[in-house]
Parts: C-alpha cells; sequence; structure tokens
C-alpha cells in the first residue's frame, strides 16, 4: 500500500474486544494469570505492553524491518543498542553525531571498554581505514546533526556486508517517510521519536528496528532485561503522530525548500545547510536515497554574538532544544544539541558560534519568513507581548 495508506493504518487498528479505532492505553503493570504454570502473552508491563506493542509493530513495518522496540527516550534506544557490543570491541562512527551520542559513546561506554573512532563518513575510504580486526559496527546519521553531511547508506551497507559488521543508522531527521535506511541494506534504525514521529513537543521516546528475527530477538532481550521501556501513555501518544507524519512531513518539507532558499539569498547569512538545495554537498546522493530534503535546515551567521542576538528577537519559532514539532524551533547547536562536545572538537568540525539551526513546523512560510528578517534585520515592527500578570502580581 501506498505509504500515506500505511500511516494512517500502521497495525491493526480495530481493536479487537469493541471495535475502537485507537488503541486502548493498557496503563497496567502486571496482568492475571489464569493458568501460573503456563503464562500467557503478557505477565509484567516491562516485558511487554499491548499498546507498546502496537507501536513497535506500526515501526518496524513503516521501517521494512523485522522487528521494532520502544523505549523511554532516543538516547536509551541508542545506549540499549550500543549493549549488544562487548568491552573491547569497536565502532566506527560518524564524526557528525548528535551530541547525546558523542557523549555516550566517550563517557559511559568508554568506562565500558568499548573503543570508538570518528570518521567522515563522507569518504568510505575514511571508514575503510578505519576498520580493524575489532571493529564490529558502523554507526552513522545521514543527514548529520548538525550540518547536515551526507552518508552514502548503500556504500556503508556494502562496507559492512564485506567485514561482517552490523550497520547503524539513527534516521530521526528523516524518519521513515522519507528514508528507509534497512531497505538499503543497513541491520538497526534508531530514532529520537520525540521528534517527527511523534510530532507535537509533548513526548520523549526512542525506537528501534532490527532488519532481521535473529537481531531482533538479540536486542529484545537487551530491552527486556536493561529495562529502558516506553510507558504505554507516549507509545500511544506516537501512534497518534504516526497517522499524521505524511502530511506534517510533505507541509513542512515544502517550507524548508522556501525558507532555506530564501535564507540563501539572505546578506546576513553566510551559509546555508540543507540537503535539498543545489550544490549542497552530497546533494545527489541524499536525493538518490530519500525522498525529499528534510524540514530542518541550518544556517550560520556572522558570529555568536550575531546568532544570540537573532535568537532573542525572534518571536514566531521556539528557541528550545528538539526538532520535528508542529511550531518552528530555532536551536543554538553550541550550547544545546552540542553543548557535549569540547569546544575545541565541536570547532573542528565546523559547528561554529554563529551555527543556528532551524525546524519548520506548521506555520505560514510568509509569516515564519517575515519573523526571521525582522530578526536579522533588527528591526521590531510590533511590540513585544504584554507580560500577563499572575495572581501574586
Amino acid at each position: 500500500m501506498n505509504v500515506h495508506t500505511r500511516l494512517v493504518h500502521p497495525h491493526d487498528d480495530r481493536e479487537q474486544h469493541h471495535g475502537a479505532s485507537s488503541v486502548p492505553i493498557y496503563q497496567t503493570s502486571t496482568y492475571h494469570q489464569s493458568d501460573p504454570e503456563h503464562l500467557g502473552p503478557y505477565d509484567y508491563a516491562r516485558s511487554d505492553n499491548p499498546t507498546r506493542e502496537a507501536l513497535e509493530q506500526a515501526i518496524a513495518g513503516l521501517e521494512g524491518g523485522a522487528r521494532g522496540f520502544a523505549f523511554a527516550s532516543g538516547m536509551a534506544a541508542t545506549s540499549s543498542a550500543l549493549l549488544l557490543f562487548q568491552p573491547g570491541d569497536h565502532i566506527v562512527a560518524g564524526r557528525d553525531l548528535y551530541g547525546g551520542t558523542y557523549r555516550i559513546l566517550t563517557t559511559v561506554f568508554h568506562q565500558w571498554k568499548l573503543d570508538v573512532s570518528f570518521v567522515d563518513t563522507t569518504h568510505p575510504d575514511l571508514v575503510r581505514q578505519a576498520i580493524t580486526p575489532a571493529t564490529r559496527a558502523l554507526f552513522i546519521e545521514t543527514p548529520a546533526n548538525p550540518l547536515f553531511s551526507i552518508t552514502d547508506l548503500r556504500a556503508m551497507a556494502a562496507l559492512a556486508r564485506e567485514h561482517n559488521l552490523l550497520a547503524i543508522a539513527d534516521n530521526t531527521f528523516m524518519s521513515p517517510y522519507l528514508q528507509r535506511p534497512l531497505e538499503l541494506g543497513f541491520d538497526l534504525v534508531l530514532h529520537s521519536a520525540t521528534k517527527f514521529l511523534g510530532g507535537h513537543s509533548d513526548l520523549i521516546a526512542g525506537l528501534a528496528v532490527a532488519r532481521d528475527p535473529a537481531l531482533g530477538r538479540r536486542l529484545r532481550s537487551i530491552q527486556n532485561a536493561f529495562g529502558a521501556i516506553l510507558g504505554p501513555q507516549d507509545a500511544w501518544l506516537v501512534l497518534r503522530g504516526i497517522k499524521t507524519l505524511g502530511v506534517r512531513m510533505e507541509a513542512q518539507q515544502r517550507t524548508a525548500n522556501t525558507v532555506a532558499r530564501w535564507l540563501a539569498t539572505r546578506p546576513e547569512v553566510r551559509r546555508v545547510l540543507y540537503p535539498a538545495l543545489p550544490g549542497h554537498p552530497g546533494h545527489d546522493i541524499h536525493l538518490g536515497q530519500a525522498d525529499g530534503g528534510g524540514a530542518v535546515l541550518a544556517f550560520e551567521l556572522a558570529d555568536g554574538p550575531t546568532a544570540v542576538a537573532f535568537l532573542k528577537r525572534v518571536r514566531l519559532p521556539l528557541v528550545a532544544v528538539s526538532l520535528g514539532g508542529v511550531e518552528s524551533i530555532l536551536s543554538y547547536p553550541a550550547t544545546m544539541s552540542h553543548a557535549a562536545l569540547p569546544r575545541p572538537e565541536r570547532l573542528s568540525r565546523g559547528i561554529t558560534d554563529g551555527l543556528v539551526r532551524l525546524s519548520i513546523g506548521l506555520e505560514a512560510e510568509e509569516d515564519l519568513m517575515a519573523d526571521l528578517e525582522s530578526a536579522l534585520t533588527g528591526r521590531t515592527d510590533s511590540p513585544p507581548p504584554k507580560k500577563r500578570k499572575t495572581q501574586h502580581e
């Protein structure tokens, strides 16, 4: 079926007892067993919950995998995936990764004795050179956060097969609506479902999908033992968000294309980073493996003080940590998503103090651009909103 149809019907959405159109929220910790010697499919909610199970089936179907898993956060999903490896194993990871992934690899899993090499994965030859006899996996993001570097998924999958490695991709920016790494040969895909899959900035969740059943069984064992599971209410919210993922992504991506091209003409902007822009490094590779540029972009202003002043002047977008909501969200990587990177590391990667990331929401593009223009030029066309008095003032 067409992806829009599968988004609206991602699982068995006719509830078996009453025909309800929405999966019930099974807010329970345990289940009665009519036969204590032969337990039923549900015994304790850390192991299984019908609401969470519906979400796990939905994301597995959308990504084209054998089994899906729902976790308490995107970092819980990433950490659980990294528990597939043992002390002494080596991972080749993308040089451009979300700051939280860099932090967990260089702190907790460093103590775990998991060895990591950070490599520019846009150059397959550099990845090949980094592989050692102890290497067990490739871990990449594409487009990478926040510089939108593009990694060739097919080339990475081929390298992984050649060296018997697990190929792991963080697919948060694109979502399965626009990009499906498992179909291109990857073994495991991860999401911060907090972002586009949830879509409304009202939950924290992580998802993982394994391509084959054997890997699924290994990750299932870790999920059950480690216990970083998603609660049923948040699972229900992600299921609700998935139903509108297609229409949201289409509208947000359309506006992102317009805004990116407009920003590229602005004298205040040094560069715009957006995969669908002609001339973006890896543009052709990206459009050969994804169905569009997505709804997030970045742009660079003159320096840190200029970027901070701009962020203080905007009124429509939230200035916040996150992306993928129905409201536009501006982030400052230097103090937000990539604050975990030491400043020399951050600057060496090209994440300057003038870099700003913009996740496009569902506002009218003309209103959003008018607000961005006012903030770029320092104009204030209207007075700031009055502060509402509280009962104590």
